[in-house]
């Protein structure tokens, strides 16, 4: 870590950090960032997500829902269907930053809670 990583938060206000380990807790979901990916491909209704990303309808839906409400995804009308987009770009930055800095090294050995002392 250089010294410019270790300033590159600043001062955060306790707030937006309480907002962003939400987000952070909002993304530790295989399926919402199998959503998101989907979505950075373009916008798209809950129909197509789901022939990309499997699941159940409601699944999807209420994952969609938790997305917007944190305004990671933004949604349209179209017709009689809702269309979904990212609202916020550089969440997709942030996915594959971590993606890529997981990539470059060995996945760590977990132990499971029954084999530790």
């Amino acid at each position: 870590m250089t010294a410019d990583d270790k300033g590159a938060l600043g001062d955060v206000p306790d707030k937006t950090l309480e907002r962003t380990a939400a987000t952070f807790g909002l993304l530790a979901s295989p399926a919402r960032l199998r959503i998101l990916q989907a979505l950075a491909q373009g916008e798209t209704n809950v129909t197509n997500l789901l022939e990309q990303v499997g699941g159940a309808p409601s699944t999807i839906s209420q994952h969609l829902a938790a997305l917007k409400r944190a305004e990671l995804v933004g949604a349209r009308r179209d017709g009689r269907r809702q269309v979904y987009f990212i609202e916020a770009p550089a969440v997709l930055t942030v996915m594959r930053l971590v993606g890529e800095q997981l990539s470059a090294r060995p996945a760590p050995t977990i132990a499971s809670p029954r084999n530790t002392p």
